[in-house]
């Protein structure tokens, strides 16, 4: 996509996203990993923009990224409305900040306390849309059902290795 292309916030006074410098203000990001996704395609590693747009990861154990999401460039986003944290843009930023404070403590666990709930603790603490819990498997859905892709090219990172799997083994299981 050429730099042109933006997709702008509602209402029209809020930051834009641009897809080329990978900035998604007020956005849930997702990007698969690498054989995970292409088994699963509802598995994928998640990340959360601050108002600027700098994306933040959890991305392994003890370490939170900045502007560098741990398996590459985002594939799908979801847009928030800072209108529904009660403290706007500096309580978005705040609470994004504290969570990769904290998870930058942490030692990372792909069950149970993993980027998804780095991503979940950015909203609870903020309150997002009143609610103060916010869970991987909340957020996974929610990205899943919810979340656009960037252009027909997060469409294909996201999908076409789970097709020629399902294509494969399809073959397969008629050959046999």
């Amino acid at each position: 996509m050429n730099s042109e292309v933006i997709y702008r916030m509602i209402p029209t006074s809020s930051p834009v996203i641009n897809f080329d410098t990978d900035k998604y203000p007020f956005c849930i990001v997702w990007t698969p990993i690498p054989v995970l996704t292409w088994f699963f395609p509802f598995i994928g590693h998640m990340g959360i923009a601050m108002s600027n747009g700098v994306i933040r990861d959890f991305a392994g154990s003890y370490f939170v990224s900045e502007d560098n999401m741990g398996f590459g460039r985002p594939t799908r986003f979801l847009i928030l409305n800072p209108d529904n944290v009660t403290g706007g843009r500096e309580e978005w930023d705040e609470s994004v900040s504290k969570a990769s404070v904290i998870y930058g403590t942490k030692m990372h666990n792909l069950l149970w306390d993993n980027c998804h709930s780095h991503v979940g603790m950015s909203l609870s603490m903020m309150q997002y849309n009143g609610r103060s819990y916010w869970g991987m498997v909340i957020l996974a859905g929610w990205m899943f059902f919810c979340g656009k892709y960037v252009g027909i090219s997060g469409f294909l990172k996201t999908w076409l290795p789970f097709f020629i799997i399902v294509s494969i083994c399809t073959v397969l299981a008629f050959v046999v």
